[in-house]
């Protein structure tokens, strides 16, 4: 039985590695393979089903559910990893050196966070971007603003936990400046726990960004996005559900894949997962 389990979560763990390479080279070559343009309208050819130049179909403007999907990706996927490295790594430098320094600084800085972090995440979102504005650049805002709070937090703990280690008291002694421990000591230290934590982060933004596009307040139309194409399909789902069916799939399989991922990389690190998301 247990070499069973093991066969079956490798092929689990690998099938989902081989997704997230799909989706960054789909996001990343999209215009080369894209079938047709994704907001080419053809009302002569609207709800078309299947066929062997549209191979999911059209949807209620004749536009390809094909070519939607892989354009989706560079904003549902592609979004998503610049919006991470981002925060992570804003949010990472600011938590390291709070903890580090501690003092005033610190504690006016985690008394921020600590406000920030009161509210649930997608609520502070939808409030940054009603302030902003619906639109891709709002919503890159937004998520940083809010993402940043999470992994400054983060690292500052681990920092604390680690100031007192006798490798940092002895790089102390033989006279390293801040700098150089921060730098060779304390950062390899943190990284690859924040990743591990940033990826199962990402399956949530994903569905942070489908949720403010299906409520019209994320990216906006024709451009291709999958919760954006959810939203437009609510019209036509008793007669036409795959045009909610097929995106609602990528979202899950694409989150599934980002989850599956970090809970390998959090046993192969030995990360423990600090905190569910609200």
């Amino acid at each position: 039985m247990n070499m069973k389990a093991d066969l079956i979560n490798k092929w689990t763990i690998w099938f989902s590695i081989s997704i997230l390479m799909i989706c960054a080279l789909g996001a990343i070559f999209a215009p080369g393979i894209m079938p047709h343009d994704p907001n080419a309208v053809n009302i002569a050819k609207k709800l078309q089903s299947s066929s062997a130049d549209h191979w999911l179909g059209t949807d209620h403007l004749g536009r390809d559910i094909l070519s939607r999907l892989i354009y989706g990706l560079r904003i549902s996927v592609g979004l998503v990893f610049g919006v991470f490295f981002t925060s992570v790594m804003i949010g990472t430098l600011i938590g390291t050196l709070s903890g580090y320094i501690g003092g005033r600084v610190d504690w006016l800085i985690m008394r921020f966070c600590d406000g920030m972090m009161a509210f649930p995440n997608l609520v502070l979102v939808l409030g940054i971007v009603g302030m902003l504005g619906p639109g891709i650049y709002q919503v890159v805002i937004a998520l940083l603003l809010v993402q940043w709070v999470y992994y400054a937090r983060m690292s500052r703990g681990m920092v604390l936990q680690m100031r007192e280690a006798p490798f940092l008291v002895a790089a102390q002694i033989c006279g390293s400046s801040r700098i150089t421990i921060l730098r060779k000591h304390i950062m390899p230290h943190i990284l690859p726990q924040i990743a591990v934590i940033g990826t199962l982060e990402m399956g949530w933004a994903i569905m942070d960004i489908s949720a403010l596009s299906f409520l019209g307040l994320g990216i906006q139309p024709p451009t291709a996005e999958w919760g954006a194409m959810i939203n437009e399909g609510r019209g036509y789902i008793r007669s036409h559900p795959e045009l909610m069916l097929y995106p609602g799939l990528c979202i899950l399989i694409v989150v599934s894949a980002f989850n599956i991922f970090g809970e390998w990389l959090s046993k192969i690190l030995g990360v423990k997962k600090m905190k569910e998301r609200e």
